[in-house]
């Protein structure tokens, strides 16, 4: 009598037999999980997103918000500066206050912190969103549309970016400056990412994988979303965490620069803008500021760049 071999009914389609080699997936996170630096990075990065998250819990706790001002911390007869030493360093204000009207620090940072990380990616998402949809309808229909779209790329990175984001900005009604940032940032950004999508497009299609689907009858919108969009992934993931710092940086600049985020509303680069004519008299104040911003970019610039790295020895494994 023969018996029937029943396959495993919870055995799925992924299931990975035990000696399978591992997927790409799995062999870029092994790399990065052995990356000390990548790991420091994402550490960093991971904090100062829960602390853009607590913000309100932190600012609970201190009993301290963003615009609160606590003119006992502050010494009126020296001009404003902060009482004791270290920029008033104490346990009630743990990173110092600000000279004049004794705002807290660490509650300005903290709200620093998630309006700093909700403009960057809110503007990465939507650069992202244009700059793939823009290239990838430019590399597959190519013609006039491919001739418009790259004039129109062409006509965007011809411009300084940054004096053109200041004239605009300066231009506009002050509501909300933290949408405007992203529409702003988002128009000039997304050119850069189109051009990227657009090459891979053009090479993607003359594959024979892409070949193959079209001569067996697949439509246009299955070529698009199964055969050349999930080959743009490890591209857009890589370009996707590089905009982010670069995002952070724009925002910090034009806020510094006082076309960005409207006081009160706490921004690093306002902040260190305020900083300015205090540094000689009260070092931390600007220092603290300074050194987020700093370790914040820095973090996120070398986790994108270990990114890319694991994600082209993941690839040519």
């Amino acid at each position: 009598m023969t018996t029937a071999i029943v396959p495993d009914a919870q055995a799925g389609p992924s299931s990975t037999a035990p000696g399978a080699p591992p997927t790409a997936n799995r062999r870029i996170m092994g790399v990065l999980l052995h990356d000390r630096g990548a790991m420091l990075s994402a550490g960093f990065i991971a904090l100062m997103v829960l602390m853009a998250v607590c913000a309100p819990l932190i600012s609970t706790v201190t009993g301290h918000g963003p615009t609160s001002f606590d003119t006992a911390a502050i010494d009126v007869d020296s001009g404003g500066l902060p009482k004791g030493s270290f920029g008033g360093v104490s346990a009630d204000h743990l990173f110092g206050v600000e000279p004049q009207n004794g705002r807290d620090l660490l509650a300005r940072i903290a709200y620093g912190a998630r309006v700093s990380f909700s403009i960057a990616v809110s503007a990465t998402v939507l650069t992202t969103l244009l700059g793939v949809m823009f290239g990838m309808v430019a590399g597959f229909y190519g013609g006039w549309v491919d001739q418009v779209i790259s004039r129109v790329m062409d006509f965007l990175m011809a411009f300084p970016a940054l004096i053109f984001m200041i004239a605009i900005l300066s231009s506009l009604p002050t509501g909300n400056k933290s949408v405007l940032l992203v529409a702003v940032i988002s128009f000039f950004g997304w050119p850069y990412l189109a051009r990227v999508v657009r090459g891979q497009t053009l090479t993607l299609l003359g594959r024979d994988f892409v070949e193959a689907a079209r001569a067996s009858g697949a439509s246009k919108r299955a070529l698009v979303f199964k055969e050349i969009l999930p080959n743009l992934r490890s591209s857009l993931i890589v370009m996707t965490t590089l905009a982010v710092p670069g995002y952070i940086g724009t925002e910090a600049g034009l806020s510094f620069l006082g076309v960005g985020v409207s006081p009160p509303t706490a921004s690093w680069g306002q902040m260190i803008s305020s900083s300015v004519h205090w540094y000689a008299v009260d070092p931390l104040y600007f220092v603290i500021p300074g050194l987020f911003l700093f370790l914040t970019v820095l973090s996120l610039t070398v986790l994108g760049d270990r990114v890319r790295a694991a994600t082209d020895a993941g690839e040519a494994a």
